[in-house]
Formats: C-alpha cells, structure tokens, sequence
C-alpha cells in the first residue's frame, strides 16, 4: 500500500540536493519515502491524505536521553532556583530509586517518556543507562531501553556509587558489568568531567566498550573546561556530548573530525548554566546536533521544539540551523544515514507541523505545533498527537 501526502505547504527536506520545497508532496510504500516532488507532479497512490498547507519535517532525532529510572528530583530543581549550583552527585539520589524499582515501574515510566518524545515529534531517540550502578540494575536498564529503541548506550561510568572504592568500581564496569550489558546495548558512554571520571579513566571505559564491540560517546565538558572533546575526538567518537565549556583548541578538533558536537540547551535552561558556543562551532566548520537530555536531574524535559526554540533564541543558532541539527545532525551523531533526512529511499520518519513553516518552532515556543507524527511509515497516534 502506498500513501500520498499532498498540500505540503513547505517540505523542509533537510537534504542537500533537494533542499526545500514549496507546495511539495511525496508518497510513503513499505515504510520508506518512494517519491518527492512538487504536488503538481505527484503519481498516484492507493491512499492520499492533504496536509493542508501545513510543513513537513523529517522526525526529530533525539541523540541523547536518559530514560530508564524512577522517582524524580523536583526538590533540587527548586533549590537550583534559589541559586544551589548543579553538580553530578545528585545522580546518587536516583540511583537509590532506581535499584529500588521494579522492572514494571521503570518499564511503564520509560514507556511513558518515549510516548512524550513521539509526541514532541521525535522518531528515533537514544536511550542511556546509568541510573543503577551495580551489575543488575545496569542490566535490566540496558535491556528494558532495548525494548524501546535499537540506539542503547551503556553509561555504567555515570559516577562513582557511594561506598566502593574507585578503583574497584572501574574494574567493575569494564568487566562485570560490560559483559553484562554489552549485548543489548550500541554503544559505550562515559561521564567525563570533575565530580564523575578523568581523562585517562575514560578513555579505559571507552577502549573496554570499543573491544566488547561498542562504539564510543561521551559527556565531554559539561560542568567546566578539560579533556573530554579531545578524547572524544582522538578515539573517533561519534558524538561528544554537552560541550559547555570550550577552548578554541576543542572547536577546532571538532571541525576536523567526524564526532558531532551534541548540544543540549533544555540542560543550560534546567541549570541556569551558560549556553555552549553554537555559533563558533558552526562557524568553524563543525556539524552541531541537538537533543534535549531527558533526565531526571539537569533536564526532565522531552521537548525538542523548546530545544530549538533555546538554540535559536539563546546559542544564535539560525532556525534552519535548529532544525538541521534537531535531525539531520542527530542521525549524524548516532551515524545513522537512513534517517533524518527526507530523500528516496529514506525512512518515512515524518513531523507535520501546524504552521506554514520552521520558522515557527522557535517563533512560537511553547505551543504546541505538532500536528501529526509518522514512524517508518505509520501515522504515530498516541497521547498528545492528533491523527
């Protein structure tokens, strides 16, 4: 069965050649974007569906979220606010929830967050561990996100748990623990910043994860200046995370390498931290991809429109900028070439706006603009989202 899409007031393809295309259409079969073009030009289709003028987008990829844990931390989110500065321990208070949790609890919280992103637009979205620090939770974290998404990062090294020895720990995490998780995870993850783990710790974690068949990605530079980019790009890591504090020395590795710079504004908005520096990183050349860190500590926020409302308004970044960086630059951060982007060939991951154009997500922050949402083809119509 084929499906036309038509009356695509403005299809913002986020692929080089094709570009953006006013009063566009295009059909889905078997999952997959057959054609596109100008609606004038559409074949026919065993199904059709005008969209009425509205913007189509390729779903948002979301590249960095943490979703498997209970309980929450409203408490310090208030204290924040009165002027508390974020630090990593704080992680410790959800670890003792989340090993306290049954896999039922963390199951349905995740399932409820995935159907938030969906909501929100997102069509692929990365998942991390993290939140149990000991060999079952980290397990059961792993492979309850797997049930959920294909990208599972294992973030055994989030921080130290209270009580064990670090050096204990790290032989844990690249042992024990890694056999135990490798299997249903994609991905190595490593919390590299003071408070958590140094430069040479992380670079053990990550080259244990590389040999068990992971690849690499890391919190790099999140809380203050140091090593993280720099590891992250001397081990060909597919995405360093956060880069909150850089040197021009870190920009310019970025722009020279294949990692992306992942940003994640709702972070900077949940800690009132400054803002990483979007715009010498696109003007140095490098590729920027946003995502918004869903956690229960620094960001409980599953909004990627308010990601690129805050990218746009507070790091300068263009709207087509924003949005580039909320798909095309996700997929690049999880080295996917199957997703966002809309081209032939392509998954049919696809967000129609209620709005004529982009512009509109950071024009209008806070309203709700997504009109309907498409994963691999199949009008997604959970909570939030209308058919």
């Amino acid at each position: 069965m084929s499906l036309l899409l038509s009356g695509i007031g403005l299809l913002a393809t986020q692929d080089p050649e094709l570009g953006e295309i006013s009063n566009a259409a295009l059909v889905i079969e078997d999952g997959l974007l057959a054609w596109i073009g100008p609606a004038a030009q559409a074949p026919a289709a065993d199904t059709a569906l005008d969209l009425g003028g509205r913007c189509l987008l390729p779903g948002f990829v979301d590249s960095h979220a943490h979703l498997v844990f209970a309980g929450d931390r409203a408490e310090e989110f208030a204290a924040r606010m009165t002027g508390q500065p974020y630090t990593a321990g704080g992680i410790r208070s959800t670890v003792a929830a989340t090993r306290a949790a049954t896999d039922e609890q963390l199951r349905a919280n995740l399932a409820r967050l995935a159907a938030e992103l969906h909501a929100a637009g997102v069509t692929t979205f990365e998942c991390k561990s993290g939140y149990g620090l000991d060999v079952a939770t980290e397990q059961r974290s792993v492979r309850l996100a797997a049930e959920q998404t294909s990208e599972v990062s294992f973030l055994g090294a989030h921080v130290v748990p209270a009580g064990v020895d670090r050096g204990d720990y790290l032989d844990l995490v690249c042992g024990p623990m890694l056999d135990a998780c490798a299997p249903h995870a994609r991905w190595v993850d490593v919390f590299c910043e003071q408070g958590a783990f140094d430069v040479a710790e992380s670079r053990a974690v990550l080259r244990a994860g590389m040999a068990a068949g992971l690849a690499p990605r890391l919190h790099a530079n999140q809380l203050s200046a140091g090593g993280g980019v720099a590891l992250a790009v001397e081990l060909d890591a597919a995405s360093a995370d956060h880069c909150t504090h850089l040197s021009a020395s870190d920009i310019d590795a970025l722009a020279g390498s294949s990692t992306v710079a992942t940003l994640l504004p709702l972070v900077e908005f949940s800690t009132r931290s400054p803002y990483p520096d979007a715009r010498g990183l696109l003007d140095a050349g490098a590729v920027v991809a946003l995502a918004t860190d869903c956690n229960p500590g620094s960001g409980f926020s599953t909004s990627m429109p308010l990601a690129i409302a805050l990218a746009v308004r507070e790091m300068r970044m263009t709207p087509a900028e924003a949005v580039y960086a909320a798909t095309a630059g996700g997929a690049q951060a999880l080295r996917r070439d199957d997703i966002g982007r809309l081209a032939v060939g392509m998954r049919a991951d696809l967000v129609a706006l209620d709005a004529p154009s982009y512009l509109h997500l950071a024009y209008r922050p806070g309203v709700p603009l997504i009109r309907q949402v498409w994963i691999g083809g199949t009008a997604w119509s959970g909570e939030g989202c209308q058919e």
